[in-house]
């Protein structure tokens, strides 16, 4: 019978794999509301029987989704807090709030209005973000109806013109310029131009301007990620900057381009992504045994992801092949596609996924640590990779295999694993390689629930203190 331990530490493992890897989203397998509904039902689970380690998940990069649920769990669940605990699980759900995007950290602060959330401490939490914002104004403009919430839940007194922005009725001019000009473009449609572009957006279907039309006039205003969304939702011819963009979303819009434009653009967009690659390892190189590397990258039919997800799984294979490609040595690492391609640049979803056929290649080349990238679905033929792996084992005991997976099983309640002896790691982002690889070390259960609560501790410190060193296990 599994101790307490076992039982602690596998139960801590599977959420924090669903955390890093499920975004309540639609993926290949499985409906957004599925998604969700195991999620959720994952962290009820730990937030009732590990409070302190569930906190403190939100040190251990978590994804920003998951970030969110936590964050509005803990406010809602406060009177649960162990009075020795309070005073950490209010530092990191401010550090937390703070980290997350801004659009997502007003909609969790709207969320907490919506669900009646008003204990003393939320209260307390949106007056400290709304004071430790650099700019109230502009996100009192861009996210005027969250930061309206946020402001009438906690019961806040706002200086200067803002609540007469807020709560008013606009017949009265503005002197702050930026709170004028929107005043002016409800009115206008001029005016509608000199607004941020999202804020732009609504305004201008109220003046009758065209979405292209908007776009197109408004290029030199346009955010990296609105610049993308524009290119792949609207018929407007807008300049994409891909040396701005980070790995993964880089990777998403190369793999979004026509193969023959990538044939014709290869220098260049190799360029780019081999300098996205390095700006990730210079913030955390890849924790990776000495030796020859391979990585297995499913490019299987099933990789072109979903509708809201779409290629991100294979983004996330293009996106690990370019940070190992970066991070060994010349001559130590090679790439091997379940679908092979003559370059990684013109890699397709497409095809079965025939993992063990590319884990044997591998091997041959003389591999001795393998790292495979799959959703963990095997069907060419199904279920070979577990015996491979083991005789495998067998035959070379010093062999590492690592198993990351960019997609959430909502079935099993974590990220599909390969072999019950390979257990998987979630990944989301490609910015996320370098935890998700460290983490691998508890998932394969190498270490007591002890060592995985001093690693969340050390976390924790790294995260409530920024300037500290990278934290690995």
């Amino acid at each position: 019978m599994p101790s307490h331990d076992t039982i602690a530490r596998e139960d801590l493992i599977l959420f924090l794999n669903a955390a890093f890897a499920c975004s309540g989203q639609r993926e290949f397998y499985h409906t957004a509301d599925e998604q969700r509904v195991s999620v959720q039902f994952l962290h009820a689970y730990i937030l009732g029987n590990y409070r302190r380690l569930y906190a403190r998940t939100l040190a251990a990069g978590v994804n920003d989704f998951n970030a969110a649920e936590i964050i509005v769990n803990l406010l809602r669940t406060g009177r649960e807090t162990p009075p020795d605990f309070r005073a950490e699980e209010n530092a990191l759900l401010g550090a937390a709030l703070r980290r997350l995007p801004p659009q997502r950290s007003w909609k969790v602060l709207a969320r907490l209005r919506r669900e009646r959330v008003n204990n003393r401490r939320t209260r307390a939490l949106v007056r400290a973000h709304m004071a430790g914002q650099r700019d109230l104004t502009f996100q009192a403009v861009k996210y005027r109806r969250f930061v309206r919430a946020a402001a009438l839940h906690a019961h806040l007194h706002l200086g200067g013109e803002l609540p007469e922005f807020l709560f008013g009725t606009f017949r009265r001019a503005f002197r702050t310029p930026l709170l004028e000009t929107y005043r002016q473009a409800r009115y206008s449609a001029q005016a509608v131009y000199a607004l941020p572009y999202s804020v732009a957006q609504g305004l201008a279907a109220r003046h009758g301007i065209p979405p292209q039309e908007l776009a197109g006039r408004m290029t030199a205003r346009l955010t990296e990620g609105e610049r993308l969304r524009v290119q792949r939702r609207s018929a407007a011819v807008v300049e994409v900057r891909p040396e701005r963009l980070p790995l993964t979303a880089l990777c998403l819009y190369v793999l979004g381009l026509p193969l023959t434009e990538r044939q014709a653009r290869a220098a260049e967009l190799e360029d780019w992504l081999g300098r996205a690659a390095q700006a990730v390892l210079h913030r955390a190189p890849l924790p990776l045994s000495p030796g020859r590397v391979a990585a297995v990258l499913d490019n299987s039919y099933s990789a072109s992801g979903s509708r809201e997800k779409r290629r991100r799984p294979l983004a996330l294979a293009l996106a690990t092949d370019l940070l190992l490609r970066a991070g060994c040595p010349a001559g130590t690492y090679r790439a091997f596609w379940t679908q092979p391609t003559a370059s990684s640049l013109l890699v397709q979803a497409a095809g079965q996924t025939n993992l063990t056929e590319r884990l044997l290649d591998a091997l041959n080349w003389g591999a001795q640590t393998v790292l495979v990238v799959s959703d963990g679905v095997e069907n060419d033929p199904p279920g070979v990779f577990h015996a491979a792996l083991r005789a495998a084992r067998r035959l070379c005991p010093a062999l590492k295999v690592l198993h990351v997976n960019p997609v959430f099983d909502a079935e099993m309640l974590t990220v599909r694993s390969l072999s019950p002896d390979l257990p998987a790691v979630g990944l989301r982002d490609a910015d996320d390689l370098p935890t998700a690889l460290g983490f691998a070390h508890f998932a394969a259960g190498g270490a007591e629930v002890s060592d995985l609560e001093t690693y969340l501790l050390e976390r924790v410190r790294a995260f409530l203190n920024p300037g500290e060193a990278h934290v690995d296990p």
